[in-house]
Formats: structure tokens, C-alpha cells, sequence
């Protein structure tokens, strides 16, 4: 049974359609909550983030796929902003497995999701480039049955499994998965502002989502508008610059005794505020 194209997804496409935008990634409930009040656009998930909430690590499989649904469709209620999800490799080795998971994942009310090529399999961290491009294919199949409209983007992790030649790697496969229906590109661990520009005009005209998870000399927003990206996120980094705050107060206080690093607290009367807000 196909579902109508809500409002999320209509504004999702839109954001894509030109221009830059960055979307960055909430872990819970309450910092998509503030993310929307600073007034970005589009949200998504992190499946790091969310995996250190559940005292888990980010790897393929550890976070179970009904936990990770659950996790998409609470970001879904937080706020109306649309919402990508980090859906990993589709938790299914296998094209028909994925395709029913995308399902799934789409009930949740989703503007989009991503799949990845990355197997965790230190052995062969990638998928074969044939069932890679498989499993982009039957994702696409499975939104277009839906009828959600939803953004499929396709992500090569050539850059994180120390692939050998990770811009030759990323760039055949970006280009084979846009061929196989996606409609956003993804390679994350692309720094250079050079290879970022080769993979924009590979995969053009669909977009390139770049992801940016520490500084960059000379990078930032701006320069990645001028380079043709059409969207920016930040993965884990958020969740983790809140982890360092954490990690430090804490750390003094069992160190030291000290309440100093309780200075820098958010106040509570600011938080109350932004949870008393209608969404």
C-alpha cells in the first residue's frame, strides 16, 4: 500500500534542488529539539551518536534494526523538520533483505535514508561492487514502492576501511550507485577540497552530501557551497563535542573533588524554555 508524499519529503526534495544546506545530526529527542530552534533546515540521525546513548559502539549491527527504526521515528515526532536516516547497510546482507528493512524504515515517516557499502567485516570491508550497487537498486525499488518520494542517498565508505585508492574507489562507485537510483551521493571521510570538487561534477547533477566531523583548514560552509556541494553534515561530531563537556566535568570531579567543571553547564532555566515550546 503506497503512502501520500508528506510535507517533510516535499521539503526535503526542495532542499536538494540548489544551493547548500547543512543538516546537522541530533542523537535524542531534545538536541533535535534545539537543532530546529536554531532553524536549520533538515535533520539527521547519527547511528554513533545514537549507539553511545545505548552504551554501544558504531558498528555495523550493534544497535539492533528495530532500536534504530524506534530511534528514527522518535527524531520524526521531536520536530516538523524532515529527517534522514543513517539506516547503516540496510541491516541485510542480502538486496531483498535490504528492500524490506527500507520499508520499514520508511513507516517511521523518514524523508530519507542512507545505505552504505560497508559490510564490518575487517576482512572485506566493502561489499562487492556488483551487490553494492544490488543493494542501492533494490532500496530504490522498495521507496518507489512506497510511494513516500523519499531521498535515497547511497554512501561509498572507501574512506574508512583504509581502502587503497579510496578517490578512484569512491568516485566509480558514486557514480554506479546515482545509475542505480539514488538520489543523493555520499563518500564520508573526503576532505580535500579538490577530490570533494571531482566527486560534485562525477555525480552531477545529482547532489553530494559531504560530511565534516572536524575542522578543516580552509573549509567551511561557504567554500563548500563554492565547491558545488548541495549538502553538509556533521555525523557523530555534535554528540561528541557533548560527550567532551561531559567527559571533562566528570573527570574533575572524580580527580579532584573540584565542582568547577559543572561551570560551563547549560542553564537551567534556557532548557526549560526550549522544552516548553510547542513543536
Amino acid at each position: 500500500m503506497t503512502r501520500a508524499v508528506s510535507p517533510a519529503v516535499t521539503a526535503f526534495r526542495a532542499l536538494h534542488r540548489s544551493g547548500c544546506f547543512v543538516m546537522p545530526n541530533p542523537w535524542d529527542a531534545g538536541s533535535a529539539l534545539f537543532l530546529a530552534h536554531l532553524g536549520f533546515k533538515a535533520l539527521a540521525t547519527t547511528s554513533a551518536g545514537f549507539a553511545f546513548t545505548r552504551g554501544l559502539p558504531d558498528a555495523i549491527g550493534a544497535v539492533p534494526r528495530d532500536l534504530a527504526i524506534e530511534h528514527a521515528r522518535e527524531l520524526v515526532a521531536a520536530t516538523p523538520l524532515p529527517v534522514n536516516a543513517d539506516f547503516q547497510d540496510g541491516y541485510a546482507r542480502d538486496p531483498e533483505g535490504v528492500a524490506d528493512n527500507v520499508t520499514a524504515c520508511l513507516a517511521t515517516g523518514v524523508a530519507g535514508l542512507s545505505i552504505e557499502d560497508a559490510t564490518g567485516d575487517p576482512a572485506a570491508p566493502l561489499y562487492e561492487r556488483a551487490a553494492a550497487v544490488e543493494r542501492v537498486r533494490a532500496a530504490r525499488a522498495a521507496i518507489d514502492a512506497s510511494g513516500t518520494e523519499a531521498v535515497l542517498t547511497a554512501r561509498c565508505e572507501a574512506y574508512l576501511v583504509d581502502d587503497p585508492d579510496p578517490a578512484r574507489t569512491a568516485l566509480d562507485r558514486l557514480t554506479a550507485f546515482a545509475e542505480a537510483g539514488a538520489d543523493c551521493l555520499f563518500a564520508p571521510g573526503v576532505r580535500d577540497p579538490a577530490a570533494i570538487g571531482k566527486m560534485v561534477q562525477a555525480v552531477a547533477p545529482r547532489p553530494l552530501n559531504v560530511l565534516v566531523s572536524t575542522p578543516v583548514p580552509g573549509v567551511d560552509v561557504a567554500r563548500l557551497a563554492e565547491l558545488g556541494v548541495r549538502r553538509i553534515s556533521v555525523g557523530s561530531a555534535l554528540a561528541r563535542v557533548a560527550w567532551a563537556a561531559f567527559m571533562r566535568g566528570a573527570r574533575q570531579l572524580a580527580d579532584t573533588g573540584s565542582f568547577d567543571g559543572l561551570a560551563d553547564a547549560a542553564p537551567f532555566a534556557d532548557l526549560e524554555a526550549l522544552f516548553g515550546r510547542p513543536t
